[in-house]
């Protein structure tokens, strides 16, 4: 099966049934979506499919069809990837940085969506991605920076 993984189209030999993350990580060596709990539950493997924030270990790879699928190793190919990646650094947000390419990939999604958003929104967004360390306050304020730091077009109301 031909999959579209950031920018480059890749054959998978696999059931249309195998997760995506299997697919990711096993068969194209994109080790950077994790595994975390294998139920939807916890943010570590979320990807972009199709520009929307999917959980890569509940999505069999047959459900994909045409839709491109972007994962973190390529997330610093936008503007707001850059940003992302540039507030996380220098908010410090990392700790174990095992949870943190779903939280990146998460939180660009919502600021691709609202590119200005409150608390409220990112508390809405962020809630289903999951940090042990509790890194939570400053997941929230590497997003607002990551925000004021995207180009103001991208940030009107």
């Amino acid at each position: 099966m031909l999959i579209q993984v950031n920018g480059s189209k890749r054959e998978a030999d696999v059931d249309p049934d195998t997760p995506l993350l299997w697919v990711l990580r096993d068969v194209f060596g994109l080790t950077g979506t994790k595994f975390g709990c294998g139920v939807a539950m916890c943010g570590a493997c979320t990807v972009h499919v199709g520009g929307q924030p999917r959980r890569a270990c509940v999505t069999p790879v047959g459900d994909i069809g045409e839709q491109p699928i972007l994962t973190i190793e390529a997330l610093d190919g936008s503007v707001t990837g850059q940003a992302l990646q540039k507030a996380w650094l220098a908010v410090d947000v990392v700790q174990c940085g095992y949870c943190q390419s779903g939280q990146l990939m998460q939180a660009a999604a919502l600021l691709e969506a609202k590119p200005n958003p409150d608390d409220a929104d990112i508390d809405a967004a962020m809630s289903g991605n999951i940090c042990r360390c509790g890194t939570y306050g400053r997941i929230r304020t590497a997003i607002k920076q990551a925000a004021a730091d995207l180009p103001l077009p991208a940030r009107a109301p």
